[in-house]
């Protein structure tokens, strides 16, 4: 298909507010683009491309089976594939051989515009596929493998949500059923409770420091030992000196 203004879309993943939030973007970046189906689960995506025929679908990558990549190895050649994903920089580039385009979460205006410009090069080029079927089977297979750390956090209430990326957390501090999110300007309070947050954390770059407190790696200026011994951590672009208790402070030593 060539007439871009025709274009039709499907959006798949299993977080219904990414989904409205994703086609809101769309309809500014590309109003002629019309949504066709909005999906929670692989499987739904499957159906509704089969049925639908859509010229673009955006696929996550992590969702209720079969995943987005799987997906992508059984769509025809004439959708084109934008992956959307959770994952950093790096591990996306290989994506780049198996889609007309990839999306990190949380979507970001500015790149989206970029991707809109893609797809259109793409519908007026003939959509013809960029779908690798080995490349995808090697990359369902990292997938399967690679740890889905944590990267954003949705905070709010009824209709209003804010996405806060993980990145910009300074620290996160228990607050009894909840767990408080404080970045450089902000606290927002997440119904996870901390201990269930540091299993979804790269321990790499969050580091638990006391039972109720996690600090994001980056965002410490220096550690200082007080008298007994025990760690006391100055932050960056916050006021707050955090402590460490005695279990934990191994993690400074080695620095």
């Amino acid at each position: 298909m060539s007439n871009v203004n025709g274009a039709t879309a499907l959006i798949a993943d299993d977080e219904p507010a990414l989904r409205t939030e994703l086609e809101w973007l769309l309809g500014d970046a590309w109003p002629e683009l019309v949504v066709t189906a909005s999906v929670g689960d692989g499987a739904s995506a499957l159906e509704a491309i089969d049925r639908l025929r859509p010229d673009v679908a955006f696929l996550d990558i992590r969702m209720p089976p079969p995943s987005g990549l799987e997906v992508a190895k059984r769509v025809g050649a004439g959708t084109a594939i934008v992956f959307v994903t959770a994952y950093d920089d790096h591990a996306v580039e290989a994506f780049e051989y198996a889609a007309v385009d990839y999306l990190l979460k949380p979507v970001l205006w500015p790149r989206l515009k970029e991707t809109v410009r893609r797809l259109k090069r793409w519908l007026v080029g003939g959509g013809r596929s960029l779908l690798d079927p080995q490349t995808l089977e090697s990359l369902v297979g990292r997938l399967a493998n690679a740890p889905a750390y944590l990267r954003w956090l949705r905070v709010g209430q009824g209709e209003r949500i804010e996405i806060v990326a993980v990145d910009d957390v300074s620290f996160f501090r228990s607050e009894r059923k909840y767990t408080a999110a404080v970045t450089s300007e902000a606290e927002h309070l997440i119904r996870t409770p901390i201990a269930e947050l540091a299993a979804q954390l790269d321990p790499e770059r969050f580091w638990r420091i006391h039972r109720g407190a996690i600090v994001n790696v980056g965002a410490i200026r220096e550690a200082r030992r007080d008298l007994r011994g025990r760690y006391r951590l100055a932050l960056k672009s916050r006021r707050e000196v955090l402590r460490v208790s005695a279990t934990y402070g191994h993690l400074f030593r080695r620095m």
